[in-house]
């Protein structure tokens, strides 16, 4: 996997340019995990009295830093802390020996800053079942703390892609009580995309004053409604993570300001949208929102079957307007239908209404929105008052190719 990949073409024009968090620093290195030529670990170093909240895939098969990152969690403590993360090996199904490699790293990090091992969390992204050669990380660690820095958070979003073509990143600033509030955050995830909390790693900061349990409750709601809404092929990583550190820095406490929490959100959704946008071999973005359903859970069970559908995906890749296949994943899904209520819609084209095909239907019209880079589908079920919206791609052969061959 050491091939370089073509550009997604919805990537961003360009990485933002992320403000500098006071009280967090950054460094990366190459340290040969899996890749030769490039940086593949990641350090941020986090100042004493950060708070740190986070979410996690719940794979019956979690990777050993996932387990140790959920037992440390929501600890309260003064001292600083610490992230590490790996790219090219997940540390994934290793056993016992996953286990001994957290543990070795752990240590060696908190020793080489000065802080409690129980401070330390570390992610690991890549090939599952190959035993993590965490001594090429441990040998790296002075290198790294000797090379922080407030303004690298560019470099260690490079330092973290498996199968990404580009880096991630999103920002945020506000003023809160006179005072400017910022938000940086990174990410990476372009395959087995499907959170339940992708291979997904997010790791956001603000220098807010935030407790623990008010940033907690955040970050939990805004990712059911954020990354727990985006797919690109209804996989679930056994290794997604997602972390957020407040260093408080500003001085500005935002445990319950809506300003803030409303900038996390957006900031979050933008993240998801990018790793979308990164689907291995994606070549359009595509929105499914659904209304009318019973009950909220209803609706995102129906937009995530029309997400998930292989004819469906591979069909807009074809720029193939093939309503029935919707019909079909919405009559799957399990969730509450009448197919005498079902409407739907490509963008703003009526293609089917109360169970028939819409008397208006143009195929040239709907083969015309087929055609963008930006995708619209919209279901009205019928039923009640139930409302979701989820974010997937196309799949094209570019998927295939990807992942046929991903471990050599």
């Amino acid at each position: 996997m050491g091939k370089t990949l073509a550009v997604s073409p919805l990537a961003p024009a360009s990485f933002p340019d992320l403000p500098v968090i006071d009280g967090v620093r950054f460094a990366t290195t190459a340290a040969g995990v899996r890749y030769q030529g490039r940086t593949d670990v990641m350090l941020a170093e986090l100042a004493p009295g950060s708070t740190v909240a986070g979410a996690f895939t719940r794979s019956a098969t979690r990777a050993a830093p996932v387990l140790d990152c959920q037992a440390k969690i929501g600890g309260a403590s003064d001292a600083g802390a610490a992230i590490l993360v790996n790219s090219g090996n997940a540390n994934a199904f290793t056993g016992r020996g996953g286990v001994t490699a957290v543990e070795a790293i752990t240590a060696a990090v908190a020793e080489v800053c000065d802080i409690p091992q129980s401070r330390v969390f570390t992610s690991s992204t890549g090939v599952i079942g190959e035993p993590l050669p965490h001594d090429r990380i441990t040998a790296v660690l002075s290198d790294l703390k000797d090379q922080l820095s407030p303004d690298s958070i560019s470099e260690a979003a490079k330092a973290i892609m498996t199968t990404d073509t580009f880096p991630k990143g999103a920002r945020a600033e506000m003023e809160i009580e006179g005072k400017t509030v910022s938000i940086a955050g990174i990410a990476k995830g372009s395959g087995m995309i499907a959170p339940d909390m992708a291979t997904m790693l997010v790791y956001i900061f603000t220098d807010a004053v935030v407790s623990q349990p008010a940033l907690q409750a955040m970050l939990s709601k805004h990712t059911d409604s954020t990354f727990n809404c985006i797919t690109v092929d209804s996989d679930t990583s056994t290794s997604d993570t997602l972390i957020m550190a407040a260093t408080g820095a500003s001085g500005v406490d935002v445990s319950e300001n809506d300003t803030f929490s409303k900038a996390l959100h957006d900031l979050m959704l933008n993240l998801a949208h990018q790793v979308v946008q990164d689907g291995e071999g994606a070549t359009k973005f595509v929105e499914i929102t659904v209304t009318g359903a019973a009950t909220d859970t209803d609706a995102k069970t129906h937009a995530l079957a029309i997400a998930n559908s292989p004819l469906i995906k591979t069909a807009i890749a074809g720029q193939d307007p093939n309503w029935g296949r919707v019909v079909m994943a919405v009559g799957k899904s399990g969730a509450a239908a009448d197919r005498d209520r079902l409407s739907i819609r490509f963008g703003d084209i009526e293609v089917a209404k109360d169970g028939w095909r819409s008397p208006n239907y143009s195929e040239d019209d709907a083969a015309a929105h087929m055609k963008g880079q930006n995708i619209v589908i919209g279901v009205d079920v019928g039923l009640g008052d139930g409302k979701a919206t989820v974010w997937t791609c196309d799949l094209t052969h570019g998927y295939i190719d990807i992942n046929a061959d991903y471990r050599s």
